[in-house]
Parts: structure tokens; C-alpha cells; sequence
């Protein structure tokens, strides 16, 4: 709706600016980290309303918008840890009522989280997308990847390792989505998106791009939106 606030903050709630002195055993980086982690507002609000990360109002941004959780939904979460956007999840979907179904995974450990099966495995291991598919117990109606891969400090080369999880995280979706089922992956801006785009353009009725507000203004992060599959077109039809 016009002019509706997305979830977050409330205006004016931003606490005054705090400044860390950097300590004898802290890099100069970790206390820029620390000091921007205490002086952002969605790590504070994230606190107050329960969430594990600030991630959270990422996805309840993009839901706000898309309209991709509902009740009864059987969903699945890629790079899930430490467990924000499964906390979301859980509480819009309702797993256990009307087959609903929240499958989390991620290479690191990750505390359990009620209503949802947690995985704890490297998604690009040979047996994590039969152990994904067996643990949904059915088709998907969303697939969601917010995983990203060790940076290296080389930009092309970190842009080329995320390109490569979303693709194989489409490649997942791809296999377990039921008509009509969406799709978000996480990008960094970088110029090797058209292969993917060009499959996705071709597999659903929209693809859209979006940055919430709660992604910070500095980060090259966007998200690939893609709603209402139609399935991946036969090889060689017309």
C-alpha cells in the first residue's frame, strides 16, 4: 500500500551515536564493525523484537512487498544460520497447520528454532539437496537463499563465488518448486547475473530486483525476486 512504512524501526527511535576506542587486542576493522553494529538501528530493534540478526527485517521487507510467506506454506531456507530469516518464516507460515513446512540449512551450527527442521550440512555436498527434499516432504512454494560465500577480498572473484551458489541454489528450486512457488536469492551488484536472470525470466511469470531498507547503504547486496513458476522449458521445444 502507498506510503506504507516497511517493517523496522520506528522513526526517531535512532539511540545517540556511541563511539568504541579501539582496544590493544581489536583491529582498527573489528572496532568500525563494533561500533557500526551499536550504532545501527535494526541491530537494536532486531534485539527488542527477538530476532537473532537484523537480517530479519530483510525478509520481512521483502514480504512486505512481495507477499511470498502464507499460512500453510512449505518453505525452505538456504544459508539460514544464525536463524533470523527462519524466525520470520516460521511465524508467518505456522508450520504444523494446513502442511505447512519450514526446512533450515546451513554449514554452520545453528540453535534449534520450534517449527522448523534445521540441517545442519554444506549445501554443495552430493547429498544436501535429497536430504532438503526429503525433510520438506513435498514440493516447495518458496525457496529461499540468503547464503554467501567466503570473501576473498578479490571482487570478481568473490561476484563469481555468490553467482555460483545462487545458481545452484535455482538449480535446487528448480527441482522441488510447485507451480505457482517463488523464488529469492541473494546477489552482490557485479555484472555476471544475465545466465541466471535469462533462466529465471524463462522458469517464472516475474523477476524483480530489490534492496530492503534494512540492507545497509553501503552494501552492494540486492536480492533476485522471482514469483510464480512455470517450470524450466523443455530442451530443444518450442
Amino acid at each position: 500500500m502507498t506510503g506504507k512504512k516497511p517493517p523496522g524501526p520506528a522513526a526517531g527511535s535512532r539511540p545517540a551515536a556511541v563511539r568504541v576506542k579501539t582496544a590493544r587486542r581489536r583491529s582498527l576493522s573489528s572496532t568500525l564493525w563494533l561500533e557500526r553494529q551499536l550504532n545501527d538501528p535494526y541491530v537494536a530493534e532486531a534485539a527488542r523484537c527477538g530476532y537473532r540478526s537484523r537480517a530479519a527485517f530483510k525478509l520481512l521487507q521483502l514480504d512486505e512487498r512481495f507477499h511470498l510467506l502464507r499460512p500453510g506454506s512449505r518453505v525452505v531456507d538456504l544459508g539460514a544460520a544464525p536463524g533470523g530469516w527462519t524466525q520470520v518464516v516460521v511465524q508467518r507460515v505456522a508450520p504444523g497447520s494446513g502442511g505447512g513446512r519450514v526446512v533450515a540449512l546451513d554449514l554452520l551450527e545453528m540453535a534449534p528454532i520450534p517449527g522448523a527442521v534445521v540441517l545442519h550440512a554444506d549445501f554443495l555436498a552430493d547429498d544436501a539437496c535429497a536430504r532438503l527434499t526429503a525433510a520438506l516432504g513435498g514440493q516447495a512454494d518458496l525457496v529461499l537463499s540468503d547464503m554467501a560465500a567466503p570473501t576473498t577480498g578479490h571482487s570478481a572473484t568473490d561476484h563469481l563465488r555468490i553467482m555460483g551458489l545462487a545458481e545452484t541454489a535455482y538449480d535446487f528450486a528448480a527441482g522441488v518448486l510447485a507451480p505457482g512457488g517463488a523464488f529469492v536469492c541473494k546477489l552482490f551488484q557485479g555484472g555476471a547475473e544475465r545466465q541466471l536472470l535469462d533462466r529465471l525470466k524463462r522458469a517464472f511469470a516475474q523477476v524483480r530486483h530489490a534492496k530492503p531498507p534494512a540492507s545497509r547503504a553501503d552494501s552492494s547486496e540486492t536480492y533476485l525476486v522471482a514469483t510464480g513458476f512455470r517450470g524450466e522449458p523443455v530442451e530443444g521445444g518450442s
